[in-house]
């Protein structure tokens, strides 16, 4: 029997916020634009009301100019439509491990008033989905003072940690818009198709894997068709994984933790995949201070993690969220992942980036640019693979790394990089 569910509209659900409260806000996919709308709205009632999240998409409303009075961004990652906010000194940038970000809601470091999220209708028990961003928004709800959700029947209901009675909510909204899409396939050009194939070829067989966002992993995935009993635990996934699924080359078989099951925090791309995902038992949503725990993620076997790089120094320093002062995303779950891999049995943490900008900048340079941010040390660096090869570092002194980060640079930067290269060690 189905329990009876009272709602409210968007402007009354959003009374319970107070001026002085600090706002969790779902992200990614499951961004709540409609209540970010309406709250926006409200600015003439509220002040210093602080908002934190980390990914956002569309438009979230709160960052018009002339509410800076009402609202104020104290971001955990560095997404497309707050970028020009950070970079403009509208609003901030919290960097930190994404596994890490529960501990500041845990620790009242960064203590919730009221987390705003987005779920799915209640079944007939009463439990809310919160669909394909389980990610810290578990952690967010566990700890907030109130919650208000959203209502909308496009979030699919997922397996896992996503789960949340109606009796959680203080507030209940119903609003129907679509989930927030994206698309990287459109983005992979031959030199990504490159750095897919020679990723590819480092990827053995049982093996689990991690991607990160963007065109790369995604060149990656269509590279892995001959491959056999994959297993997935990444921070999340996109429509890439649809195919190799399908064609059981993850079957998730060889795990040692989660056999038979793909886990993830959270999930990113087109429509089809959230309807792929929607009450699809093999698909496991967990808190992100578990799924990027690396202890946990170096429990599997042949763990590879795969993430992209803004550019690196001749010594392997990776700078993946800035280019120069400019803020550009953050540190997110990359240093998660490379480490659970490096610990891995036959793990292979590695670093992916096209040799040069769309530009014609070099991304393999002698020093980090001014302001740059060391997201993976040079300790941390075992792989780094461009479309002309890949550099093995682990164990390389600096003379030997920079010989071979130098092999896979532009050919039309590597004399410049001899001479640098020269001028430091006295090789070449």
């Amino acid at each position: 029997m189905r329990l009876p569910v009272t709602y409210t509209s968007a402007a009354e659900a959003l009374q319970i916020i107070k001026s002085g409260d600090r706002i969790f806000v779902h992200g990614s996919a499951q961004t709540p634009t409609n209540i970010l709308r309406e709250l926006s709205l409200q600015a003439d009632r509220l002040k210093d009301v602080e908002l934190v999240f980390i990914s956002v998409l569309g438009q979230i409303f709160v960052d018009q100019p002339g509410l800076e009075d009402s609202f104020k961004i104290n971001s955990l990652f560095v997404s497309e439509p707050i970028r020009k906010d950070v970079n403009e000194g509208r609003a901030d940038y919290v960097p930190v491990f994404l596994s890490e970000i529960p501990e500041l809601f845990k620790r009242n470091i960064l203590p919730i008033d009221v987390a705003i999220i987005q779920v799915s209708p209640p079944d007939k028990h009463g439990y809310c989905s919160m669909g394909v961003s389980v990610d810290v928004a578990r952690s967010a709800v566990n700890t907030a003072k109130k919650v208000i959700a959203q209502i909308n029947p496009n979030v699919p209901r997922t397996h896992g940690d996503g789960l949340i009675h109606t009796k959680r909510f203080n507030a209940m909204t119903y609003f129907e818009e679509p989930l927030h899409e994206a698309s990287y396939g459109g983005r992979v050009g031959p030199d990504e198709l490159k750095i897919g194939e020679h990723i590819a070829n480092l990827i053995e067989d049982r093996s689990t894997i991690q991607m990160g966002i963007g065109a790369i992993p995604d060149a990656v995935l269509r590279c892995l068709g001959n491959h056999k009993d994959l297993g997935v635990h990444t921070e999340m996934l996109s429509d890439g994984i649809i195919e190799l699924f399908d064609k059981d080359v993850v079957t998730n078989k060889y795990k040692a933790i989660h056999p038979n099951k793909i886990v993830t925090g959270f999930a990113l791309g087109s429509r089809r995949l959230y309807d792929y995902i929607d009450d699809n038992p093999a698909f496991t949503f967990l808190d992100i201070d578990y799924v990027n725990d690396p202890h946990v993620i170096r429990r599997n076997p042949k763990v590879v993690a795969i993430n992209a790089s803004i550019e690196v120094d001749l010594t392997g320093q990776v700078c993946s969220d800035s280019i120069g002062t400019f803020q550009f995303s953050g540190v997110g779950g990359q240093m998660d992942f490379l480490r659970g891999a490096s610990l891995s049995q036959g793990g292979k943490p590695i670093i992916a980036l096209p040799s040069r900008t769309k530009k014609g900048l070099p991304r393999i340079v002698p020093f980090l640019k001014q302001g740059a941010g060391v997201v993976a040390t040079r300790a941390h660096a075992h792989y780094i693979v461009t479309e002309h090869g890949v550099a093995y570092l682990y164990g390389k002194n600096l003379r030997q790394r920079a010989a071979a980060l130098i092999n896979i640079a532009h050919p039309d930067d590597r004399e410049a990089l001899e001479k640098a290269c020269f001028e430091r060690f006295k090789i070449f």
